[in-house]
C-alpha cells in the first residue's frame, strides 16, 4: 500500500486539485482515493491498470463532491498551487485560467498537457468516447484563447 501511495500521490492530488480547485478538497479526495484502495484491495495487472483505476477513482469522486448542494450553492475561489509547474508570470497566469474552466474540460486539459495522456487513453480513463475528449479539449482551448486575447486587449 505504501507503494502504491508513494508512486501515484502527487499525480492524484494534481488531478483533483485540477478539478477540485482548492488544495484542502483535493486532500481530501486524495485520502478517500487511499481508503478506497484499503478497502477495496485492487488486484492490478499492470503499471498501466494501477494508474487507470486510481485516475477514474478520483475523477468519480471529485465529481461526486462537486454535485453535492454545499459545492453548488457556496462560491469557492480557485487557488492554484506550486505543485504546477510554472516558471514564469504568463506560465501563472495561464494556470490560473485553466483553473477557472468547469470541470470536465479540467480534467481533459489537466491529463492531456499534465499528466501526458494521449486522447484515447483520456476516452477510457473517463468512459468516453474519445471524440468527445477531442471535442472537450477543442471547447477548452477555445475558452482559454478566448480568455487570454480579451485580457490582452485590456493591457
Amino acid at each position: 500500500m505504501e507503494e502504491i501511495v508513494i508512486r501515484n500521490q502527487d499525480r492524484l492530488f494534481r488531478l483533483s486539485l485540477a478539478i477540485m480547485g482548492n488544495k484542502a478538497d483535493a486532500e481530501d479526495v486524495v485520502q478517500d482515493v487511499f481508503v478506497k484502495v484499503l478497502c477495496k484491495r485492487p488486484v492490478f495487472k499492470s503499471d498501466e491498470h494501477e494508474i487507470a483505476w486510481l485516475i477514474t477513482v478520483t475523477k468519480n469522486l471529485c465529481k461526486s463532491r462537486l454535485g453535492t448542494f454545499w459545492r453548488k450553492n457556496v462560491h469557492l475561489s480557485d487557488q492554484l498551487l506550486s505543485s504546477y509547474p510554472a516558471q514564469n508570470g504568463r506560465q501563472y497566469e495561464l494556470l490560473e485560467t485553466v483553473m477557472t474552466l468547469p470541470a470536465k474540460y479540467r480534467i481533459v486539459i489537466h491529463l492531456f498537457y499534465y499528466e501526458g495522456y494521449s486522447t484515447g487513453e483520456i476516452a477510457k480513463m473517463t468512459k468516453q468516447k474519445e471524440s468527445t475528449v477531442r471535442q472537450q479539449m477543442t471547447r477548452a482551448r477555445g475558452l482559454l484563447k478566448k480568455y487570454l486575447e480579451s485580457e490582452e486587449q485590456l493591457s
